[in-house]
């Protein structure tokens, strides 16, 4: 029998591949570029050492920053406020990639190094499902075996190997958009995060005393530009990691309510993820009414928490995805912002789109309602809550 196996080169994934050999299977491994910084060289030469009867390494990173990033900024994307779904954003593209190999390759079963405690795993299973059919056999062997990470590198060693990554203190996920950090001395929320866990981001009182003054450019919600300088959106976002990374900001340590009913403390780094949605979110209140701005919101929480959920084949998610595009018709203009040892605010916004009026707004010379206009509006405003709470004796 021929397997796929979702293969990141890690200790758990190349235990995987000798113990599905150990049961007689083909196995044929897939690794999806998606901006990790791997030796994805060294990766599929590993594959091989290990049994693989045939490798695919699929670079996905143009796509996966074309038809899942720019989503992302489009719908503010932050999961509970916070992660921007780096994570949960390139899993089903993987997936997507994986259930291709298997119809290719007339595959009988899939695999990954899923566990059970973790989110990754329904957002594979149902992705896979959904392109393979419900029949398609799924092998999870984390899941399934409870297999830990000693166990992994006690299969490699009776195998004649060095477990890859043994002594990591810390699980790693990165792609293009962000860098999850978990594990070892993070499990401990009241543990401040050691600086060693960090790579992306300097510490922000090791920031340059000179702030970061940048404008970033967007069409109809989607960044194009740098400081006036067009780039595709795979390009501005490597650009953004790096250079808000050298001035400490992009930093995440929070508490989250992962599916399976558990909560987990999350160490991320994403200059660019952040700094984008800031600046979006920055461009929508100068374009859009009150109404869409407050609606808007609804609709961006509702996404973020179907993709963090792994419902990526809910068909909910195509419509709010749909009314997310329509609003962003008018996100279209600059958003300067600057960046100091670790903060960022923005300092300047304009539009073709905007609402705003200087000369209506303007204190001296602007627009004002005669008192009969203001004294009515105010009348007409607060008739219903002053009399429900003189109704109710407050």
């Amino acid at each position: 029998m021929r397997v796929v196996l979702a293969y990141s080169g890690g200790l758990d994934t190349s235990a995987i591949l000798l113990l599905l050999r150990e049961k007689g299977y083909e196995v044929i491994t897939v690794t999806i570029d998606v901006g990790q910084e791997d030796d994805l060289a060294g990766v599929e030469e590993r594959a091989y050492k290990l049994g693989a009867v045939k490798h695919y390494t699929i670079n996905a990173v143009k796509e996966f920053a074309e038809n899942y990033i720019s989503k992302a900024v489009k719908a503010n994307a932050l999961y509970e406020d916070r992660y921007p779904l780096g994570t949960a954003l390139a899993r089903p593209l993987i997936a997507e990639k994986i259930a291709e190999i298997a119809k290719k390759e007339g595959a009988e079963a899939v695999a990954h190094g899923c566990t059970s405690k973790g989110n990754d795993q329904v957002r594979f299973d149902l992705v896979l499902k959904y392109r393979l059919g419900d029949d398609v056999k799924i092998i999870a062997p984390v899941r399934e075996l409870g297999l830990t990470r000693t166990a992994s590198a006690e299969i490699l060693r009776r195998h004649g190997f060095e477990p890859p990554g043994a002594h990591k203190k810390y699980s790693v996920d990165e792609n293009l958009w962000s860098r999850s950090i978990e594990g070892g001395v993070l499990d401990d929320p009241a543990a401040p995060p050691p600086e060693e866990v960090f790579a992306w981001t300097v510490p922000p009182e090791k920031a340059p005393n000179e702030p970061l003054v940048l404008s970033i450019g967007f069409e109809k919600g989607i960044p194009v530009s740098i400081n006036n300088e067009k780039m595709g959106l795979e390009k501005l976002v490597r650009l953004l990691n790096r250079l808000v990374g050298l001035h400490g900001y992009g930093r995440i340590d929070h508490i989250e309510n992962r599916i399976v009913g558990l909560k987990s403390r999350e160490v991320y780094e994403a200059p660019a993820a952040l700094t984008l949605i800031e600046a979006h979110k920055d461009l929508e209140k100068l374009v859009y009414t009150p109404r869409e701005l407050r609606f808007k919101k609804l609709l961006d929480e509702q996404w973020s928490d179907l993709v963090y959920q792994g419902l990526w084949v809910e068909p909910l998610r195509l419509v709010v995805e749909k009314a997310i595009d329509e609003l962003n018709k008018w996100v279209t203009g600059e958003v300067v912002v600057k960046v100091y040892k670790g903060s960022l605010s923005v300092i300047g916004r304009s539009s073709d789109y905007t609402s705003y009026s200087k000369s209506l707004i303007d204190y001296d010379k602007g627009w004002y309602p005669s008192a009969e206009e203001a004294e009515g509006f105010i009348k007409i405003w607060g008739r219903h809550s002053l009399a429900a709470v003189r109704s109710r004796g407050i």
